[in-house]
């Protein structure tokens, strides 16, 4: 039974160990092969099913970043609760979290109208849009997330179309933050029923053909040659008003001073007017007389002759006093 044994593990022991004795400590040195194999097999089980948990555990875990919702889908289908943001767990391999950014994002585009008489504009567009932390999970079941094409392109488009065929060229450049407004307004009023919520729509440029551009251009120029003569025009009125001003301050002044030198005149003459007397001025007329009888008596110097005639009469009727008293005395 012994010598079998040993040959089974080893069929050149029964050769090489002739011996009982060598023959038994051969056979304590002979390891099981089927034992080996038994405790290897555990031990792989054993490692398999670990990596089994730490792999469903790690399925299991899902992060929801910031500023985002996470929608869960189990085996495609889409739950109507949404993951908030953080650490949250969900049926492994069963379920899938989806995450929807709810931060405001940037839609650009060009958007090509014509406007009401009739010129092609191409337009630059910016659109800064969120989606609603609410909607997330429709949005997704219902448009997926391509709702940026989906949804926002068209509208964008049909917007500007619509908007800018009620303004004429020159007004959607003068009106230019009036029709963004508008074009804001009728955007978000189509978007808002899939949850889209548009934050601010910008119009970053307005590219017309280049016949309107030339036609701006000489416009402007005109204009510019309109405004620089108008401004020349008005300089000179100034400079006219400046000089006529001028003049009616200097005759104002000019008036002022005769009327005050005439009232300084009449003033005096009142005054002297008021200090003559007829014994004065009879003094004054014979301090002026050089002796010689005027030719001719007038009204150029009645007050001479008046005097003349005065002491005429005063010497003839002293000399003929004289002639009574000489007759009496003979």
């Amino acid at each position: 039974m012994l010598n079998r044994k040993v040959e089974d593990v080893h069929p050149k022991i029964g050769e090489k160990y002739t011996d009982r004795k060598e023959l038994k400590m051969a056979q304590d040195n002979v390891i099981d092969i089927g034992k080996k194999k038994k405790g290897t097999a555990k031990i792989v089980l054993c490692i398999a099913a670990v990596l089994i948990v730490v792999i469903a555990i790690i399925s299991a875990i899902r992060i929801v970043p910031a500023g985002c919702t996470g929608v869960v889908t189990t085996f495609g289908e889409v739950s109507d609760t949404s993951l908030t943001e953080g650490l949250h767990f969900v049926i492994p391999f069963a379920q899938k979290v989806e995450i929807i950014s709810n931060k405001i994002q940037i839609y650009e585009a060009t958007a090509d109208a014509v406007s009401n008489d009739m010129q092609a504009v191409s337009t630059k567009i910016a659109v800064n849009y969120r989606i609603q932390s609410e909607a997330s999970a429709r949005i997704f079941r219902e448009i997926g997330v391509d709702y940026k094409d989906v949804i926002l392109m068209p509208t964008v488009q049909e917007g500007m179309k619509s908007v800018c065929a009620k303004y004429n060229a020159e007004q959607l450049i003068t009106k230019r933050a009036s029709v963004a407004d508008e074009i804001k307004t009728e955007l978000a009023a189509k978007v808002s029923e899939y949850g889209i919520e548009i934050e601010k729509f910008n119009i970053v440029n307005f590219d017309f053909s280049k016949e309107f551009n030339e036609a701006i251009e000489a416009k402007q120029v005109a204009e510019q040659n309109y405004l620089k003569t108008k401004t020349e025009q008005n300089q000179a009125i100034v400079v006219a008003e400046a000089e006529a001003k001028k003049k009616v301050i200097a005759a104002e002044a000019d008036a002022k001073a005769i009327k005050a030198r005439a009232d300084a005149q009449a003033a005096a003459n009142k005054t002297i007017a008021e200090s003559l007397s007829p014994t004065l001025i009879q003094y004054q007329t014979i301090e002026k007389w050089n002796g010689v009888l005027p030719k001719v008596a007038s009204s150029a110097n009645p007050l001479i002759s008046l005097d003349l005639d005065d002491e005429a009469k005063t010497n003839s009727s002293s000399s003929n006093q004289q002639q009574t008293q000489q007759k009496a005395a003979q």
